[in-house]
């Protein structure tokens, strides 16, 4: 078993969903967990109810993740009060859905801000202190749709399959430094997003899903919480997909 009690985390995107999940497994454990939401109230009550429920050490930060200049002041505040940062989740991101013929370059642009940039601007912000301390795990949440693609989705599928070529790139330049850079592709989850498709869809999307299923968030943080674990040691540059056989 290991122990986590002197690991520092940070989950982007972290006030409900996939990163809310994610938070919560890591501070069950013993890690410290920052979580991150682009309204700060909405995070400092993330943090408070995951510090209710996991008797962890959770703190929330306002942050918004296209937003470059708050990247590196909030994660430089981060690191100076914690001392250190050992475990980067690059969850926070965001749909704009839409045929391409009638995708608006706005949707574009801002889906690629903030997929694709947030995790660039995010993940240089820690690289320096985790090169200093010899230690990271940075961890990127692309998408199913980034390796099989999606009608209407022309955007979210094209920053989510950036994030495949980031992780294989980065993953090569720091692995010297004992840092290790993988992603996680889920599958449908069970989120906000998923609870406004109609029923009718559902059931065609259950029936192409060979486990008959939509997965839950703990299912997805499980493989997060490994590979954010000393256990992944030997482990870099590689997509471990969470989507119940949809994808093989």
């Amino acid at each position: 078993m290991s122990d986590w009690s002197e690991r520092v985390a940070l989950v982007t995107g972290g006030t409900r969903g996939i990163g809310f999940a994610v938070a919560k497994s890591l501070a069950e454990v013993g890690a410290l967990v920052g979580v991150t939401g682009r309204d700060a109230g909405r995070a400092e009550a993330a943090a408070q109810s995951l510090s209710e429920t996991t008797q962890g050490r959770v703190v929330g930060l306002g942050m918004d993740v296209s937003v470059p200049d708050a990247i590196d002041s909030g994660i430089a505040d981060f690191v100076k009060a914690q001392g250190r940062i050992d475990i980067l989740v690059n969850n926070a991101g965001i749909t704009r859905d839409n045929l391409l013929m009638r995708m608006k370059a706005d949707d574009w642009d801002e889906v690629m801000r903030v997929n694709a940039g947030g995790i660039y601007h995010c993940s240089r912000a820690v690289l320096r202190p985790m090169i200093r301390q010899r230690y990271g795990r940075i961890i990127n949440m692309s998408s199913v749709v980034g390796l099989m693609g999606n009608a209407g989705q022309t955007n979210y599928a094209a920053s989510k399959a950036a994030m495949l070529g980031f992780t294989k790139a980065l993953a090569r330049e720091v692995a010297s430094r004992e840092i290790t850079v993988n992603a996680v592709a889920p599958g449908y989850i069970e989120t906000d997003m998923t609870e406004a498709i109609a029923e009718d869809a559902k059931q065609a999307l259950y029936a192409a899903i060979p486990l008959g299923r939509i997965g839950a968030p703990e299912e997805v943080a499980n493989v997060v919480r490994f590979l954010a674990s000393p256990e992944s040691s030997y482990i870099t540059g590689q997509v471990l997909q969470v989507n119940g056989g949809l994808y093989m």
